[in-house]
């Protein structure tokens, strides 16, 4: 696991776990937990907290979904599907970060492109993202930006936490169903859509690209948090989320 993840929460909860312990204690032992006073708790929080937001980001809401239409000519919002708690479908909104017809892949990506992408599901120096022109773009360009900033993800504080409901602030990362099955054995699966996904998670806050589903890391860190989660825990997760967006780590 890399420094800032030995340092931080996995080592302050639970100072002697490993990175296989981590996996191996998730699905051969657990339980789910319930929680009402936690659950009732959070979700005040994410009802006041995204509310406040909302209100907060309407202005920049607006200004970037009107530099993104000017940059590439089309609807700057997208609804894309992923899997929720319980295994439901959700589609989460966003603001676009690459251009139109982004979800062609073999038409805009190369085979070594595409076969990232098959494995990790995101690619280092992305071709498709808006203003991306040459190599090394796709950490500097519009839609790098947008993405380190996290700008791409704020529609769904109003969307999905504060009116569907099928968001929190804090959870495992909401994933598309042929990279859970791709990555999570089916007991894993369940640990994983036992609660409901977030706008920022452990893995996001304290590794991302750092940790990768090929390494295992990105699995672990997602099934430790289900396991351990807390009121705590989702504070000190808001609190790292930020930092990293400051700090552009990990991305």
């Amino acid at each position: 696991m890399s420094e800032d993840v030995v340092n931080g929460v996995a080592l302050a909860e639970s100072p002697a776990i490993s990175e296989s312990e981590i996996r191996q204690e998730a699905s051969a032992n657990y339980v789910l937990k319930k929680k009402p006073v936690y659950e009732f708790t959070k979700r005040f929080f994410d009802v006041v907290l995204s509310a406040l937001a909302s209100i907060v980001l309407l202005i920049p809401i607006l200004l970037v979904a009107a530099i993104i239409t000017l940059k590439d000519p089309g609807n700057p919002f997208y609804l894309h599907t992923r899997v929720g708690k319980d295994r439901k479908p959700i589609k989460i909104l966003k603001l676009r970060s690459m251009r139109k017809g982004a979800d062609k892949l073999e038409n805009m990506l190369t085979p070594q492109q595409l076969e990232e992408y098959n494995r990790e599901y995101k690619i280092q120096d992305d071709p498709r993202l808006i203003g991306w022109k040459k190599t090394g773009d796709g950490s500097k360009c519009f839609g790098a930006r947008v993405r380190q900033l996290s700008l791409d993800e704020i529609m769904q504080i109003p969307y999905n936490i504060l009116i569907k409901n099928d968001l929190s602030l804090v959870g495992p990362r909401p994933i598309m169903e042929d990279e859970l099955i791709a990555n999570y054995t089916p007991e894993e699966q369940k640990i994983l859509l036992s609660v409901k996904p977030g706008l920022t998670g452990y893995w996001q806050a304290y590794a991302r690209n750092n940790a990768t589903y090929a390494d295992g890391k990105r699995q672990q860190m997602e099934l430790w948090y289900v396991q351990h989660r807390s009121l705590w825990l989702d504070i000190k997760i808001i609190f790292a989320t930020v930092l990293a967006v400051m700090r552009k780590s990990g991305v």
